[in-house]
């Protein structure tokens, strides 16, 4: 049985009373089909944008695109997006239809959507199916309805839509989707980054990504060009397996669906080709790429648009993927401290999912990073000094020492080291006998 949103079949039901056929349709239909609880809810409705708005006037209601007839009712706090009924015109800028025109037809709106399994719309009277939806539910397949190349010349977002649907349910691409999807791909170059973005982080972090991500590496490519020379580079290096781009989808896939985790595993060797060099022995190297990923990454998120704070943490996860671990109360405290307790973590997951993407995952590497990552755990708890705000001393005990200007930030961050890696205690008297030795060291 079909289970939805009491609030939205509020929206329905006053729609229908007023005498409008009314349905509701899209990903709503599909996840409650599939025993998913929904949590967007779309209607169509025969009803114009106008009569919506009188029919739902003691609800609140956003007018959300009424050229295209579109209303959003807030029913509860739920917002149902609620369409009349459709046909649209040719999409010439590759986003949105030049023309639409209304029509009383369910089946022909139906006939407008993307995808057979979001071209399932339900009434109280049942589930209208009209191009075999449910039967690709069953089959766990992504199909277009109608004629692929022309759904996906439409709108140039809908290849990368497909591949995150795809992943999102781990189903697979029908024969003539996929293909038509490949020959669309480069389409997204008409789209704005901000809802390639949207899409792909959802790709990313979707439970199936990595058999998508491998098997649309064209798609990728397009999005993050720097990721196009992984694509089947041999490492020719007895520590791994595989060629650069599956390892980093196979790293990926060893990461929390997190998309700050899952970019930096994405782009974490990415600076890889570009540094590579044999050696005597016919094995491949690779000094320096962390850096040199960081630097090819930087310019990767920035194209995203993704926000400063994101940028941020994913690039110093890059930079410092590749840093040797020691297992002692020294080193853990220095990069709690210099990294944060959030990103020190972060580079611990990071870390471990690299190592289970080489030739032999596991190991001596893989017990000293756990031993790290346990100690850590350890000194978090016995609330040690890791920031400036749990020293003992500040700004203030600096200038009292007589330290002045950029010498203050110096001479703290230098106690800061000190005390985390267990070099000193945190203790004011000591530290203060510390910042006077300096300012006597710089006059």
């Amino acid at each position: 049985m079909l289970c939805f949103d009491s609030r939205a079949l509020q929206v329905v039901e006053r729609l229908r009373s007023a005498g409008f056929r009314t349905a509701l349709v899209g990903g709503c239909v599909r996840d409650s089909l599939l025993s998913i609880p929904p949590h967007d809810y779309d209607a169509a409705t025969a009803a114009r944008p106008e009569q919506v708005l009188e029919v739902c006037s003691d609800f609140r209601c956003v007018e959300t695109g009424l050229k295209h007839g579109t209303v959003t009712v807030l029913s509860g706090g739920l917002p149902v997006e609620v369409t009349t009924f459709r046909k649209e015109g040719d999409y010439t800028d590759h986003r949105r239809p030049d023309k639409v025109t209304f029509t009383g037809d369910l089946t022909e709106d139906l006939a407008r959507r993307d995808f057979t399994i979001n071209a399932i719309a339900w009434e109280p009277e049942g589930v209208a199916d009209p191009f075999g939806g449910q039967v690709d539910l069953e089959r766990r397949m992504v199909r277009c309805v109608g004629n692929a190349d022309r759904r996906f010349s439409e709108d140039a977002l809908r290849p990368l839509r497909g591949l995150r649907l795809a992943a999102q349910l781990d189903f697979s691409l029908e024969e003539d989707t996929s293909a038509a999807l490949r020959q669309h791909i480069p389409e997204l170059r008409y789209v704005a980054w901000e809802r390639i973005t949207a899409e792909f982080l959802r790709l990313l972090c979707a439970p199936a990504a990595p058999q998508i991500l491998l098997e649309f590496p064209e798609a990728i490519s397009q999005i993050l060009p720097e990721m196009a020379a992984t694509v089947g580079f041999d490492q020719r290096n007895p520590h791994h397996c595989y060629d650069v781009y599956t390892h980093s989808i196979k790293t990926l896939a060893n990461a929390p669906p997190d998309p700050v985790l899952r970019l930096a595993a994405l782009l974490h060797d990415v600076g890889k080709p570009p540094s590579f060099t044999l050696d005597e022995s016919g094995v491949g190297h690779f000094y320096g790429h962390p850096k040199i990923s960081a630097m090819l990454s930087e310019k990767a998120l920035g194209r995203l648009r993704l926000d400063k704070a994101t940028q941020e943490r994913t690039l110093t996860l890059i930079a410092r993927h590749d840093l040797p671990v020691e297992p002692t109360r020294r080193w853990v405290g220095r990069w709690l401290s210099r990294l944060g307790e959030e990103i020190f973590f972060d580079l611990m997951t990071l870390k471990r999912a690299d190592g289970l993407a080489c030739a032999l995952p596991g190991g001596e590497r893989e017990q000293i990073r756990r031993q790290a990552e346990e100690l850590a755990r350890v000194m978090v708890a016995e609330e040690a000094c890791f920031t400036m705000k749990d020293l003992a001393v500040n700004g203030r005990d600096a200038l009292a020492a007589g330290l002045r200007g950029p010498a203050i930030g110096q001479a703290l961050r230098e106690l800061l080291d000190q005390v985390a890696q267990g070099e000193l205690p945190n203790e004011r008297d000591v530290l203060m006998t510390q910042l006077d030795h300096q300012k006597w060291s710089l006059d």
